[in-house]
């Protein structure tokens, strides 16, 4: 059983105070992006899948070209409890995001706290989130962090702290500087002594390996969510430790100010000033 399916069957029955029953999906969508920033050497390619219900977007990362028409027809219009029980786990994932973004959205007082993004290129916004991201981890007492879903200003704020990691990502390939990425994370789960880890995790299946082994061994659990950014604040305190949420529209769509919503973890003073 997956971690995710007792906060299904809780939004199922009503328990987060909105019936299902009564919700229906207005819109369904893609975001694809494609993006090399300047300066660095590579790029790289993302897409979501956004539900809206109401005034409330729900995503969950896919794999570029896996959600075609016909899905996005399936879910438009469609009933948000079908799509709470769609067989798609993708779908599942933005449905129930789309309901936790109407009844905990990201405020103070459900324990969020906002943390602006200057406006700028996609390069400076990226690292922007990337410092927002980085300094929920206990940076003083970690030596090396499991880095799942490469983001490369990720990496270059922790080489800025002197922190090692681990990159694991299923596409493979380099960082920018040249490292081999790991298409094995679970194997190499021994090795660190703090997990940083993308929201994706929730749509491919395996968020619940990363959070069995922070729950096993207490090490830190952060994760940086544009997927299921008002799900995984549910496991605060439960294997998760710190998030940064980040609800669509995400930081790459704009160049004026934004914002991510901080929960949980070592948070500091945040900075006045301004990709993976």
């Amino acid at each position: 059983m997956s971690h995710l399916d007792p906060l299904l069957r809780r939004a199922l029955a009503g328990g987060f105070g909105l019936d299902p029953a009564e919700q229906r999906v207005a819109l369904a969508f893609t975001t694809t992006q494609a993006v090399r920033h300047q300066g660095r050497a590579g790029g790289y390619r993302n897409e979501v899948l956004g539900l809206r219900l109401g005034p409330a977007v729900g995503s969950c990362a896919v794999e570029p070209g896996t959600v075609g028409a016909s899905i996005l027809d399936d879910c438009a219009g469609a009933g948000l409890g079908e799509l709470l029980a769609h067989p798609l786990p993708a779908v599942r994932v933005a449905a129930l995001d789309a309901l936790l973004m109407l009844a905990r959205p990201h405020s103070p007082g459900n324990g969020a706290q906002p943390y602006p993004l200057p406006a700028g290129d996609p390069l400076a916004k990226s690292r922007a989130r990337a410092r927002a991201v980085v300094d929920l981890l206990p940076l003083r007492r970690v030596r090396n962090v499991l880095v799942v879903g490469v983001v490369n200003s990720l990496l270059e704020q922790l080489r800025g702290h002197g922190v090692g990691y681990l990159p694991c990502d299923l596409k493979g390939g380099t960082t920018e500087w040249g490292e081999p990425v790991h298409t094995d994370a679970v194997g190499r789960l021994g090795a660190c002594d703090a997990l940083l880890v993308s929201g994706m995790t929730l749509g491919n299946g395996s968020f619940d390996t990363f959070l069995d082994h922070a729950r096993a061994t207490g090490k830190p659990l952060v994760m940086f969510a544009q997927s299921g950014s008002a799900v995984l604040p549910q496991f605060l305190g439960r294997g998760v430790s710190a998030v940064c949420a980040e609800p669509y529209p995400f930081f790459w769509l704009d160049g004026g100010p934004g914002v991510v919503h901080r929960y949980g973890g070592p948070v500091r003073v945040r900075p006045s000033g301004g990709g993976r």
